[in-house]
């Protein structure tokens, strides 16, 4: 860095950990009830958030280069349209009284449900396509929906466009104040971008960081982010250069700038990852590398913050200094390396129902969840179901023992189950009953973000919603697809491969003594703990127990694949572990396969740590057997490494974990012993970041339960 920036830096660091208040939620509250009271509902909404935007305080830097900040993440910034304690909102938000009146009444039996596995639907983890304010510019955008507005046809069509001008009108009366408050220098750009087309490499980046605050001011969801940045800019960057009208360097320079900036309006919250996705394929399937893809990585690299995410595309055909580059990342990325098979992902897309062109579109959102950038309905991670209470809900007639009450309208218990066969068709049944609750659930909830939370600004960079004349979750976007998380997969299907073998086919163990074990989790009972502990697991290259967890994703993805969500959509899964890994682990008693009650659960779909007994070769091998093209959102894995791996051994090892279908490999390589005195010593450490589970976090900052399941994961060694 030089010194300006060194400056900038240091400035923005104390800022963003700094506290900060925000006046949204005041601003939407009054606007909406005392302002625009009286005027039609898409009006008002348009209006309020129009209003409440360019309220928005901006904050700025004399030794900036790209103008303006907005702080979000903190108290006061959230979103009064999804939800608000003011009991004003309750019949004009779409998670007030209406929205829970109309799912009690559509799916009585869902109280039983939501009251475990959780009510209510989450939005968030999308992005936006950046080109169309970059290309048009804003004011070019708004004459395109002013000109819809005077054809359309019909009147929700009419009701869009006209909140589609508003929320644009106040995003350009936004980008004003950006530019009235920028330095003099910046001053000519800021008052050309967004407003104009951009048509160098500064303006576009300037363009992009002033909607970026916009419409993440609008929809201010954890998982939203720049997503393809990358292709974004790369055009304006390599134009640039060309005319000799900027340095490689000096452009690294402004790629630092904006990583910092996307750090700073969000610095405290490691578990918000707005996260930006490099290389891979474009949609017309060539390399999408670029030097401004190698600059992000090697930027990210070189900067001590957690924001944001920066996530490797890696195709089949990548350039080996890219491979070699995404392997560094891994190992020296200070545990924020996270690498996805692209081919494989747009495999994944593709059998969800998405052209091979808008697949290779594909961005992550936030901790890995994949959609094709712009293209999707925000009920892109929306749910988590843990497979593990499902399972005990079968085992137990219903009421697992350390939940001690009922979640599953479940009468019988293993007892029950004469043969495997029947074992296994009730945790199906079971499963596809759950799951199918979520997904009507989730139908219902589509319709109340559609008219409670239109989403004006965004929907305008969103795919189809100007051809369409609807908001993004009104049928707009071009996929209404819903996504969500399963987890525990590994750890059911463990459990059950041990209870074929000890109650059905070997008999060494009774049903009635299995249930009594788990109970009592295993006390006076370790001979039978270590017998099933040793029987064979996945992540072990076993044939029978890598088809166990097949079977039990396959009843996952099955699920997803019936069901037809309102505009014709799909369900894509997600296998993601998050800090659910332990939050949720606490609350699953002993399982068949030996784990203890309240141990941590596997991560997405990485074998559990204690089966993990052949070593990483044998633990991929088994982790990329499983039928992963229908898991459309993405399946995570966790490896982590010790210290003594080297970039070209990793290297190998991501190519070979890619080739066998692998989706997406993350991974901690922290020294043992510093983790530890990280968590006896934290004022040592507090540079100390760690890989929690798709997102990266600083280790002295988390709680003690994720501190100690980091410490106690599986790590493989090189040799």
């Amino acid at each position: 860095m030089n010194e300006r920036l060194q400056r900038f830096h240091e400035a923005a660091k104390e800022r963003g950990w700094a506290p900060h208040q925000s006046p949204k939620e005041a601003n939407i509250t009054h606007a909406f009830f005392e302002i625009y009271h009286d005027l039609p509902l898409h009006e008002r909404q348009a209006r309020t958030m129009a209003y409440a935007l360019v309220q928005e305080p901006i904050v700025f830097d004399e030794n900036e280069t790209i103008a303006g900040q907005v702080f979000q993440a903190c108290p006061g910034s959230g979103d009064p349209f999804l939800g608000n304690g003011d009991p004003r909102w309750a019949d004009w938000c779409a998670h007030g009284t209406e929205g829970a009146r109309i799912v009690a009444e559509k799916l009585p039996e869902h109280a039983l449900y939501g009251r475990v596995f959780g009510d209510g639907a989450c939005p968030g983890h999308i992005g936006w396509d950046w080109r169309m304010v970059l290309e048009h510019g804003l004011s070019g955008l708004k004459e395109m929906y002013v000109e819809a507005l005077r054809d359309a046809e019909d009147e929700k069509a009419r009701e869009f466009y006209e909140g589609a001008v508003i929320a644009l009108d106040g995003a350009i009366e936004f980008a004003a104040r950006v530019a009235e408050g920028a330095s003099a220098e910046l001053k000519a750009r800021c008052e050309k971008v967004p407003l104009r087309p951009a048509e160098t490499f500064r303006e576009a980046v300037q363009a992009f960081w002033t909607q970026y605050l916009a419409v993440m001011f609008e929809n201010p969801y954890g998982g939203n982010g720049p997503g393809l940045v990358d292709r974004f800019l790369w055009p304006y960057l390599e134009k640039d250069l060309e005319r000799g009208e900027i340095t490689l360097d000096e452009a690294r320079e402004v790629v630092t700038e904006l990583l910092i900036k996307l750090d700073e309006r969000i610095a405290p919250a490691d578990g918000w990852v707005e996260a930006i996705c490099v290389g891979g394929r474009t949609e017309n399937g060539a390399g999408a590398e670029t030097p401004l893809s190698r600059m992000i990585v090697e930027g990210i690299m070189a900067l001590n913050q957690t924001h944001p995410s920066v996530y490797v595309r890696l195709r089949d055909d990548a350039p080996e200094d890219f491979r070699r580059l995404a392997s560094e990342y891994l190992l020296r990325g200070s545990n924020r390396g996270q690498i996805y098979g692209d081919d494989r992902m747009i495999e994944a897309l593709m059998s969800a129902g998405h052209t091979y062109e808008d697949a290779c579109e594909w961005m992550a959102g936030g901790c890995m969840e994949v959609s094709s950038q712009a293209r999707n309905c925000d009920l892109q991670f929306s749910y988590i179901h843990n497979f593990a209470w499902t399972f005990e809900a079968v085992l137990f007639g219903g009421v697992p023992p350390i939940m001690g009450q009922r979640i599953a309208p479940l009468t019988e218990d293993l007892t029950a189950y004469g043969t495997f066969d029947e074992l296994w068709a009730a945790f199906e049944a079971e499963t596809t009953r759950e799951l199918n609750l979520v997904f009507d659930r989730l139908d219902i909830y589509l319709n109340m973000y559609a008219k409670y939370r239109p989403a004006f600004l965004v929907s305008t960079m969103t795919h189809d919603c100007l051809e369409r004349g609807r908001s993004m979750n009104d049928g707009g976007a071009r996929y209404t697809d819903f996504s969500g998380s399963g987890m525990a997969i590994p750890n059911v299907a463990d459990s059950l491969t041990a209870l074929k073998t000890a109650v059905y086919d070997e008999k060494w163990c009774s049903a009635e003594e299995m249930l009594e074990a788990l109970r009592t989790n295993f006390e006076g009972r370790e001979a039978l703990r270590q017998r099933l502990l040793n029987l064979p697991k996945f992540g072990q290259d076993d044939t029978e127990a890598d088809a166990m967890a097949d079977r039990v994703l396959g009843v996952y993805t099955a699920a997803g694949n019936a069901h037809v969500t309102p505009h014709g959509g799909r369900v894509r899964p997600i296998i993601l572990g998050f800090v659910w890994v332990a939050e949720m682990g606490k609350q699953t008693g002993a399982l068949p396969d030996g784990r203890l009650a309240g141990e941590p659960l596997a991560h997405g779909l990485a074998p559990q740590g204690g089966s993990t007994t052949k070593g990483l070769t044998a633990a991929l091998k088994s982790a990329t057997s499983l039928n992963l093209k229908d898991v459309g959102g993405g399946a995570s894995m966790m490896f982590d490494l010790d210290a003594s791996w080297q970039p070209e051994v990793v290297d190998a090892v991501v190519e070979t974990f890619i080739a066998r279908g692998g989706h997406i490999f993350q991974g901690n390589t922290s020294d043992f012993e510093r983790l530890v005195d990280a968590r006896e010593h934290p004022e040592r450490h507090r540079d100390l970041m760690v890989r929690v589970g798709g997102f990266s976090a600083r280790f002295v900052n988390l709680g003690p339960d994720f501190q100690d399941e980091i410490i106690r994961r599986k790590r493989y060694a090189a040799g």
